[in-house]
């Protein structure tokens, strides 16, 4: 029982420590994709400044993952 406790404590700190995770845009405005690192193929046109925010809210704002990094 012990141990399934500790299981679950360990799940769900992990699940809101992967959405606190910051990543990273193309702009402040008009964003579609956003991006685990700053070096990513999918930033290097990037015509703006390259801003972070957290996953949670890139998600929230419909914003999907880049087609490099799946």
């Amino acid at each position: 029982m012990k141990f399934l406790v500790t299981l679950l404590v360990t799940f769900i700190m992990t699940s809101f420590s992967i959405e606190d995770k910051e990543v990273y845009l193309c702009g402040p405005k008009g964003a579609k994709k956003y991006h685990y690192t700053k070096s990513c193929r999918g930033l290097s046109n990037c015509k703006h400044e390259i801003t972070k925010q957290k996953l949670s809210e890139a998600e929230a704002f419909g914003l999907t993952l880049c087609g490099w990094e799946d």
